[in-house]
């Protein structure tokens, strides 16, 4: 029997049955793992990983309306506007001159809304994910984050924006302007000075108000905000806050919260929209090629991140660049990947059209325009397009933070068409071998403001990034 003992540390026995120590050396080769390469398979796990997650908050505040169908696809909705208040009392016998009723009307246009993944048969016959399951989760969650990103994108036109630290506009906003607790009053006392309706308060006007506040146990008055999770990490140092909830409420400190403050409360949503300034980006004339009345046209390039399509990348207008008759204008998008890049023109620091451009789509409702670019890409803007506003400039290098702040009946969603998903999985004349099968959704409704003083944007820097870098 041979003996193991002998082995010991490296020794080991050649093909022969030979013993070797340690110190003798092989001749044979080294037999390393591409030789077996067609001999192994790497192991996939069948477990799919989770996505990032996405706070979706603000389109469930949003008064929900409905549009009869066979009504065109418009809704308006009507307000009497108040009496003024008489200025005088009554003389005896003569009758007051009285007052005219006047109405105000919003109104909201429905568009249609959806998207579409195809999986081939072979895909789900070879892939072990089932890809079309796939295809279905992903179409859910699509559609929740679509009415998100489109409520938010209705909130930018909120007309009433309070800045931090009493700055003028976005493009004042400096490092150190982060959320305060003067902000936020300074917000609710205007709103409240407004009269914007409170949530759990009157819904008519009360001339019996009671001073004696609610009653035990009970939810005060109050206005909602919908506010950037870095600003909750602003807030979450500030030192009035600090000391105020380290007597009262701390787990609000351990737990990350901003709760409420000064008769708003807030909640945070990682999808809020964001606006970084960046440096100027300059184009250059050229003779022919376009359709541009001779003038001095200044540009803007915004980039729209690929997740959420928000315009968050926006340069400093151009310089003016002096366009003959008919020429048209050069000019290289940012080489910032992760972004597609839009292009406005005009003749003004605050171009309100898009460029035409024979890079952009050619099918859809913005085809021919210089939209959805690509990074780092020289092209042609051959003339002035649709008009369409780009979001204001901050300063190069600084990223600004809204915070949303509305009362009760501020917004909503006008629905024509609810929600509709679609699973095609036969057969038919288009598809006679049944080799696609085809999940998707759509949706018909609208976004609107219903009053412009039941709302409010408080736009700030934050201390924090949102890398690790």
């Amino acid at each position: 029997m041979f003996d193991f003992n002998r082995l010991g540390g490296l020794s080991r026995i050649d093909e022969f049955g030979e013993y070797h120590s340690p110190n003798v050396a092989y001749a044979g080769g080294v037999n390393v793992t591409a030789q077996f390469a067609g001999d192994y398979t790497p192991y996939l796990d069948k477990k799919i990983l989770p996505l990032a997650l996405r706070e979706l908050v603000v389109y469930q505040f949003a008064e929900k309306k409905t549009l009869p169908k066979g009504h065109g696809n418009t809704w308006i909705a009507t307000r009497y506007a108040r009496l003024q208040i008489p200025q005088a009392p009554l003389s005896e016998a003569v009758p007051p001159v009285g007052e005219t009723l006047s109405i105000q009307q919003v109104q909201c246009v429905a568009q249609q809304w959806g998207d579409t993944v195809t999986v081939s048969d072979v895909a789900q016959l070879t892939i072990m994910s089932d890809p079309f399951q796939q295809a279905i989760k992903l179409m859910a969650v699509q559609e929740k984050e679509t009415h998100e990103r489109n409520t938010f994108n209705g909130l930018m036109a909120i007309a009433q924006v309070n800045y931090v630290n009493s700055r003028g506009s976005r493009a004042s906003l400096v490092a150190g302007d982060v959320l305060d607790t003067t902000t936020v009053l300074r917000t609710y006392g205007a709103m409240a000075t407004l009269g914007a309706p409170m949530f759990n308060g009157p819904t008519e006007p009360n001339p019996q108000k009671s001073a004696k506040g609610n009653a035990a146990g009970t939810t005060s008055p109050h206005l909602c905000a919908v506010c950037h999770t870095l600003i909750v990490a602003d807030w979450s140092q500030n030192s009035t806050v600090v000391l105020a909830r380290s007597y009262s409420q701390v787990t609000r400190l351990f737990n990350y919260e901003i709760g409420e403050w000064g008769g708003i409360r807030f909640t945070a949503s990682n999808m809020v929209p964001t606006f970084t300034g960046y440096a100027l980006v300059q184009g250059a004339a050229v003779v022919g090629g376009g359709t541009f009345a001779a003038a001095n046209y200044q540009t803007i390039i915004t980039g729209s991140d690929l997740n959420n399509q928000y315009e968050s990348y926006i340069s400093q207008v151009s310089a003016a660049v002096t366009v003959a008759l008919n020429g048209s204008i050069s000019i290289t998008t940012p080489a910032t990947t992760g972004f597609t890049y839009n292009i406005y023109v005009g003749t003004t620091a605050s171009p309100t059209n898009l460029a035409t451009c024979a890079a952009g789509p050619t099918v859809g409702p913005l085809a021919g325009q210089a939209v959805q670019l690509p990074p780092g890409t020289i092209v042609t803007l051959t003339g002035v397009g649709v008009m369409q506003v780009p979001p204001a400039a901050p300063a190069t290098g600084v990223t600004v933070y809204p915070t949303f702040v509305f009362g009760k009946d501020a917004y909503a969603i006008v629905t024509l068409d609810n929600v509709e998903h679609f699973m095609l999985t036969k057969a038919d004349k288009s598809d006679v071998l049944n080799q696609r099968s085809v999940i998707g959704w759509k949706a018909y409704y609208g976004f609107l403001i219903l009053n412009q003083n039941f709302l409010c944007r408080i736009e700030s820097v934050s201390a924090f990034s949102s890398t690790f870098g």
